[in-house]
């Protein structure tokens, strides 16, 4: 199967996007406060590939339960 490089790039941001969103939901369960989540949050947005996965693997803050 052929993929033409528009949907290649779609699928490139949809990837990008679900893994932004899954490091984010994973914040949401971290006890962090506002200043310490903002900058996390800026990890996993100006990091695109390597934010996500180090926000999970170095779990900031403590854990909310």
């Amino acid at each position: 199967m052929l993929l033409s490089p528009d949907l290649m790039r779609t699928l490139i941001l949809v990837c990008l996007f679900g893994m932004a969103l899954l490091a984010v939901m994973f914040l949401r369960g971290r006890r962090l406060s506002f200043t310490a989540y903002l900058r996390w949050g800026l990890v996993i947005l100006l990091v695109p590939l390597l934010g996500p996965f180090l926000v999970i693997l170095l779990h900031p803050g403590d854990n909310r339960s």
